[in-house]
């Protein structure tokens, strides 16, 4: 296995890579949300990123770094959606060409940008194909530089400049750090960047219950695959398994996993709508999901919580939400008076 080592050092340099080309994402907050947990929380809007998600980070530090010969010869990438268009855009900014693989039941919305970005798509069946295997054979083909959605260290260290800005600018007695995780790669350079910047953070995973492959294996200190690819609606973070690098990191600096229903996603979703006015697909509200349901313990402390990704489009938005009932025991659904609802 390659160096799965990720250093703060290149975390800072990934950033300074990044100036002038990734948007530095506000950080929100809602004195509603602080008052339904007991806590002081702050959002990294990372669905307010280019492409939609904080997939741009990474891929443009791992292809803004590629060789001249490499770039020359173009990339390839295997993506349910967000990194798909974040290669995409990436490749363009840096005047390479990209294919991509994505799942032949990929959102259309996000099918639909990744091709207007520009990229080549080649579709897989996701509950029958690996697509590690198909993407890998890809790139083998066609001579392409793959560009992997988190196993990759310049990958991970770009995604930890999400949570380094977001330390930057939080409170200094920021004490927890909620990621949402999938393949890894996100949490693994956020908490290589929390742990640096506040050595004593709780660093939270939160997963989808049906997809929880990374809780189960840091309960059993080896990485465990799921027996199929998981069924949820957040299907940016439907890995079977760990990466292989991303767990090697994660197995240190990561000190919780917890879960969530898709019910209470589509709680968080509904949340942030309506008493933020932030749009954010189901892989992007896990984090809010698992502080609004309980499951991360944030009373009198203060919580920072990364919203990863706003790629929805508004009939599955609409589907979702349209008769949204708050799932039983989410602390979200006492309603607040109208003047508390900031």
């Amino acid at each position: 296995m390659r160096d799965a080592r990720v250093r703060f050092e290149d975390i800072l340099n990934a950033a300074d890579r990044l100036s002038g080309v990734t948007h530095r994402t506000p950080v929100l907050t809602s004195r509603t949300l602080d008052g339904l947990v007991g806590g002081r929380i702050r959002l990294k809007a990372e669905n307010l990123q280019r492409g939609g998600s904080f997939k741009l980070r990474g891929a443009y530090t791992k292809i803004s770094s590629l060789s001249p010969d490499q770039l020359e010869r173009g990339v390839a990438a295997y993506s349910s959606g967000n990194h798909a268009q974040a290669v995409a855009i990436a490749a363009a900014l840096v005047g390479t060409s990209a294919v991509i693989l994505m799942p032949s039941d990929v959102p259309p919305s996000k099918l639909a940008a990744t091709r207007a970005y520009g990229a080549e798509v080649v579709q897989y069946d996701r509950y029958r194909e690996d697509r590690e295997a198909l993407g890998g054979a890809l790139a083998r083909d066609r001579g392409l530089a793959l560009v992997p959605p988190y196993e990759d260290p310049a990958v991970m260290a770009g995604q930890g400049t999400a949570a380094l800005e977001l330390l930057q600018e939080g409170p200094q007695d920021l004490d927890i750090l909620v990621v949402p995780v999938g393949g890894g790669g996100l949490i693994a350079g956020s908490a290589t960047a929390a742990k640096e910047m506040r050595p004593g953070i709780h660093v939270v995973g939160a997963e989808p219950e049906a997809a929880n492959d990374t809780q189960r294996s840091l309960q059993q200190g080896r990485r465990v695959r799921l027996p199929e690819v998981p069924r949820t609606i957040a299907d940016g973070l439907q890995a079977a398994t760990p990466g292989e690098m991303t767990f090697e990191v994660n197995r240190h600096l990561v000190d919780e996993i917890v879960t969530v229903t898709d019910d209470e996603i589509v709680d968080a979703m509904a949340f942030l709508f309506e008493r933020m006015k932030v749009v954010v697909e189901p892989s992007g509200a896990v984090g809010v999901a698992a502080l609004l349901a309980g499951k991360v313990d944030s009373k009198g402390r203060a919580a920072g919580a990364i919203l990863s990704g706003g790629n929805v489009d508004a009939a599955r938005f609409g589907e979702l939400i349209a008769g949204h009932r708050p799932a039983a025991g989410n602390r979200s659904a006492p309603r607040l008076p109208r003047s508390a609802e900031v």
